[in-house]
């Protein structure tokens, strides 16, 4: 049998799954295994344990020798995939958590149709038509047909398959855009009516059909689509066409050519296929915390947890990971943020606590504003919505929801004894005065408290090695020390080129260069200034030398660096006992001075360093030399 790696190998699910070797298809066997190579590729490299696939390969009637099956179907998976591997497979491993498949992202097919898209998108934008053209069709040629057709009664794949759809709308949607562009209509308006058929309140695809149809010169046509599309938001939803749309809505009504002659740039476009998250690492402990939590309420048992962690360290991540799980358990999944509902009919409209809450259980389109039942006992109407079958309730951002929604969650403590649910309650300040009569009622319910902290050293050595990447532990480390461990940080680092995530050619991201500066901005010009003679010297505060350098006293310079601190620019490092001024803020604030600013605060740093009888002559030349010609010429007596 031929040699091969997963550099070879191409691993489908656009379509039913499949593997190919160059253009060979693989014998992959019986379905059921099969459904073990989907199960496998969907956690990206993370393991499976066995107890999980027996679960989620036999969801209902669990045969007789169902984990000799897995076994089994394990081995003949590693000899189609690793054929001449020497000892234990790299690619199909297996240890004490489960098994994993070891696949890079590049050797996805959903991989190469995202890479497709983008290149599509990008030669729209350069108005580069022909290009656009082919490698979106390029893209399109990837689909083979329902996506993961085995799994499609599987809840497992639910997730996955929903994902993979919205990238396909999201493409064609592009497609139609680029068909206008090379001016077929008519093409682009069959794209857009095949897609209004799955989808009939995607707004894009309704901006797309119009635009469409008016270059195809029927505007009436376009106008009536606009009122269907209208009369449908207001007798479903309850909503208005967005003011893009309704500006489109006016321009085709004045024939207005400035806004009906660049699609490309309009309301047309979809927005940019969202990337595949990253793997999920970090957060076991919480993970399984919640997990159990949600067991305990499957049977039977109200629970009450709270999710504390600053912005960006995943707390959205967590609950979402959550309510995948209880989703694919059987469980309704709720969610508001900040006391709107977020999967109801009205989330946008700020109404009573009560119809929020509702909204979110709901999620059939009633309108629970007008539910007279609802009106005559709320209190009584949420109970019964949230105990009728196993439900779990995520509340993001709760310090952020107004008052009266926390009067309705204190008023549920008290009354929901029984019934299987599951709250789960997210906050960035668990000292937030807004919330602690409700976080005192948890309190005394024995709620779980977890506080996300950053990620550490062997996270990020995990979460680089399940996307794929070889790199060395020095690397994983210095990835990780540049980021503080902050996932979000963590994230927008690994999106840049390698090289340009550390050392000597790092980039600051650009969604972190932003951050950044807008903290700065909220900062007194003084700790600005403060800041800059900082990030000159170095990563460690040292505040008799920032306090002589602006003529201050060590006590005023205090305030300036607590509020660096309260800006979350500077850190106390407990272990030290010493501020510090994280790496990629330093690299920020470098960066929005000129050259010759800086070698003013060196040169002024270097001049107050020569009065010490301590100084390092090391720090003393580095200063001199970045000064250069503001460098002292002599030091002072």
């Amino acid at each position: 049998m031929d040699s091969r790696d997963t550099h070879t190998l191409r691993f489908g699910t656009l379509g039913p799954v499949e593997v190919l070797h160059g253009d060979t298809p693989l014998d992959l066997g019986p379905r059921q295994r099969r459904l073990l190579l989907v199960r496998l590729l969907l956690e990206n490299g993370r393991p499976v344990s066995q107890e999980t696939l027996l679960r989620d390969l036999w969801p209902t009637e669990r045969p007789t020798g169902a984990a000799s099956s897995v076994r089994a179907h394990v081995s003949r998976l590693r000899a189609v995939l690793d054929p001449v591997r020497q000892g234990r497979s790299t690619m199909l491993v297996s240890g004490p958590s489960g098994y994993a498949l070891k696949v890079p992202r590049e050797a996805r097919d959903t991989t190469l149709f995202k890479q497709s898209v983008n290149r599509a998108r990008e030669a729209l934008r350069a108005r580069q038509l022909p290009l656009a053209r082919q490698e979106i069709e390029a893209a399109a040629a990837l689909w083979r047909g329902e996506p993961l057709a085995e799994a499609r009664e599987h809840a497992f794949a639910v997730r996955e398959r929903t994902r993979i759809a919205g990238l396909l709308h999201d493409a064609m949607e592009l497609r139609s855009a680029i068909l206008l562009q090379q001016g077929e209509p008519a093409h682009a308006i069959a794209v857009a009516e095949h897609l209004l058929a799955k989808a009939p309140l995607r707004e894009t695809t309704w901006a797309l059909l119009m635009r469409a149809l008016y270059a195809a010169g029927r505007p009436v046509e376009a106008l009536e689509r606009y009122e269907r599309f209208r009369d449908t938001l207001a007798t479903d939803l309850g909503l208005d066409p967005s003011p893009q749309l309704r500006e489109l809505h006016t321009a085709i009504l004045r024939h207005d050519a400035v806004i009906l002659g660049a699609p490309a740039t309009g309301t047309v476009l979809p927005p940019v296929p969202h990337q595949d998250p990253d793997p999920f690492v970090g957060r076991g402990e919480e993970t399984a915390q919640l997990s159990a939590l949600l067991s305990a309420a499957a049977a039977g048992r109200p629970r009450w947890a709270v999710v504390q962690g600053e912005q960006g360290y995943g707390k959205t991540r967590l609950v979402e990971e959550l309510s995948a799980r209880a989703l694919a358990a059987g469980f309704t999944v709720a969610r508001t943020r900040a006391g709107q509902a977020l999967s109801g009919n009205r989330g946008i409209s700020r109404t009573c606590p009560t119809v929020q809450i509702l909204d979110a259980l709901r999620q059939d389109g009633r309108d629970s504003a007008q539910d007279e039942v609802a009106q005559k006992d709320p209190l009584a109407t949420v109970v019964h919505e949230l105990t009728v079958g196993p439900t779990l309730c995520v509340v993001d951002d709760l310090d952020q929801a107004p008052q009266g929604f926390h009067r309705l969650l204190r008023r549920l403590t008290q009354v929901l004894r029984e019934g299987p649910v599951l709250f789960v309650c997210t906050l960035r300040n668990g000292d937030s005065p807004h919330s602690s009569l409700l976080l005192a009622d948890l309190a005394l319910l024995g709620a779980a408290w977890l506080t996300l902290g950053p990620l550490t050293a062997d996270d990020v050595a995990e979460l680089l090695a399940a996307r794929g990447e070889d790199v060395p532990p020095g690397e994983a480390a210095a990835l990780h020390r540049r980021a503080e461990g902050h996932p979000f940080t963590l994230s927008e680092l690994i999106e840049l080129p390698p090289g340009e995530r550390t050392g000597p050619s790092a980039q600051v991201p650009a969604a972190i260069r932003n951050l950044l500066h807008a903290r700065l901005l909220e900062l007194p010009d003084e700790a600005r200034t403060m800041l800059t003679y900082a990030a000159a010297d170095g990563d460690w505060l040292d505040v008799p030398l920032l306090a002589e350098v602006q003529s201050l006293a060590p006590d005023e310079l205090l305030p300036l660096i607590d509020a660096a601190v309260t800006a979350r620019i500077l850190l106390w490092d407990t272990d030290r006992g010493r501020y510090r001024l994280p790496e990629l803020a330093r690299d920020v604030i470098l960066g929005t001075q000129t050259p010759s600013s800086r070698q003013l605060r060196h040169a002024a740093l270097a001049r107050a360093l020569t009065t010490r009888e301590d100084t390092e002559e090391s720090r003393l030349t580095r200063h001199l030399r970045a000064a250069g010609p503001m460098a002292p010429a002599t030091p002072p007596p």
